[in-house]
């Protein structure tokens, strides 16, 4: 056991590994995309939907894929494999590193547009724009800029590759300790300004006071969908955070804390951007613009604009950081793993394999018109890999756990691994029927969902 956490690493605390897994679970879909969804299905309905999900859904599966990654000690495929040898199951955990590295190609190209639109705002290039238009073309010319789009994917992806080129205690473990406290502050100095806006009162009641009677099934499907993209559930990430995990760590309540914070974080972003909007005459339902697009046109007309302009778009891409590392350490963790690479070759090369992929989604907002409107598909690249690895692959991976911790592994296998060193899994019969039934019966729904109607949650 000891060789094995010194080859590998491990968390150096529970209070670390808590704040690094709830960093990976708190990214863009909590700060960028929750704020957006809830805003065109309705406000607070949506938000009670939503954490009810979180809890029936993504905690359950959450504790299964912690118990996988601990009971191991390995990344997906190896686990999978260690559980299920010669079987077709480290299939699925392929699927997770793949999932990751495709899925880290284009996060990184977003989140370098938050980076990007921070030195935008410190340079002032906001302080005259008063129209959404001109928001719009400011935008469409950044993102069609080559030199910049690919710009800033490099420079994510490489301060990404620093922190998890360290290791698990001094890389990301230090690095999340430092990043959540600052994120977490932001976030609150940025709510109590966007609430004590004039004219904001309408925006909490929106947000805080649900109206159930606009619910639709699509309001469902987005809820749900959310909940499993939200806390990155489905590809890997928490079975290798797990499998650094100490054997007398309680799984129940770790899960339970990342839940926690990362639904917190959610819940304090809409805070942020419901009064705001509203204050300023904002449509809340604007979609994926709202960030890039909708956001700056509010600067100039809001007292101390620059400032909370500026506050936001570090906010995002701080976020996206946590995630990031997170995402990355999964293929570099396989490759420790199974093909006995050192951590910095790993990374190093998986890095490499994420810019190359990576370039695609860059030039295809407007710099390459190929990539931006696939033949066939009446899309560009970039929103192809997000269906694809982050609608698809995602919910394929959360439902196929599910049914492994359900019917291959077995229940009593996983509820003796979450209660080694005499802890107690209080609500073990309740988490045995949402995992065994509930879990994938939701997902498969969800899946079918998108199949069907095309309306992704990415």
């Amino acid at each position: 056991m000891a060789n094995n956490e010194q080859a590998r690493g491990a968390w150096g605390s529970k209070l670390g590994f808590i704040v690094a897994a709830a960093g990976s679970a708190i990214g863009l879909g909590n700060i960028w995309r929750f704020p957006y969804v809830a805003g065109q299905n309705g406000g607070a309905a949506f938000v009670f939907i939503y954490i009810f999900f979180i809890v029936i859904i993504g905690l359950p599966v959450m504790i299964a894929e912690f118990s996988m990654g601990r009971h191991t000690q390995k990344n997906p495929v190896g686990a999978f494999k260690a559980i299920a040898p010669r079987t077709p199951w480290p299939w699925v955990g392929g699927l997770a590193v793949f999932t990751c590295i495709a899925a880290l190609s284009f996060y990184c190209v977003i989140a370098g547009f938050a980076v990007g639109y921070f030195v935008k705002i410190l340079l002032g290039d906001f302080s005259q724009i008063i129209t959404g238009a001109q928001c719009e073309g400011v935008f469409s010319q950044f993102a069609s800029n080559p030199f910049i789009s690919i710009g800033v994917l490099l420079l994510f992806i490489v301060l990404t590759a620093l922190i998890v080129i360290r290791g698990i205690s001094a890389g990301i473990e230090r690095w999340s300790k430092i990043l959540m406290p600052v994120l977490f502050l932001l976030l609150i100095v940025l709510a109590i300004r966007s609430i004590t806006l004039p004219g904001a009162t309408r925006g909490l009641v929106f947000y805080l006071k649900p109206d159930f009677s606009k619910v639709t099934g699509t309001t469902v499907a987005q809820a749900l969908g959310q909940a499993l993209f939200s806390l990155g559930v489905g590809v890997g990430i928490m079975i290798t955070y797990g499998s650094y995990l100490s054997k007398k760590d309680n799984l129940f309540t770790s899960a339970g804390s990342v839940c926690f914070f990362d639904t917190l974080i959610a819940f304090l972003a809409g805070l942020i951007m419901f009064p705001a909007l509203f204050a300023m005459g904002i449509d809340p339902a604007k979609g994926a613009g709202l960030i890039f697009v909708v956001l700056p046109s509010i600067f100039t007309k809001m007292p101390g604009g620059m400032v909370f302009g500026a506050g936001i778009f570090l906010l995002i891409s701080l976020a996206a950081l946590t995630s990031t590392i997170s995402i990355l350490e999964v293929p570099v963790a396989y490759f420790v793993d199974e093909k006995k690479w050192s951590r910095k070759k790993a990374v190093l090369w998986m890095t490499l394999a994420v810019v190359v992929l990576g370039v695609p989604s860059a030039i295809s907002l407007g710099a390459a018109r190929w990539f931006s409107r696939l033949p066939f598909l009446n899309m560009g690249f970039l929103d192809m890999m997000n269906i694809m690895f982050g609608n698809y692959s995602l919910t394929i991976g959360a439902f196929f756990v599910a049914v492994f911790v359900s019917y291959r592994w077995g229940l009593k296998s996983v509820m003796a691994e979450i209660e080694q060193e005499g802890n107690v899994f209080t609500f073990k019969r309740i988490w045995a029927v949402l995992i065994r039934f509930v879990c994938p019966l939701a997902i498969a729904v969800i899946l079918g969902y998108i199949i069907i109607t095309g309306t992704y949650f990415g």
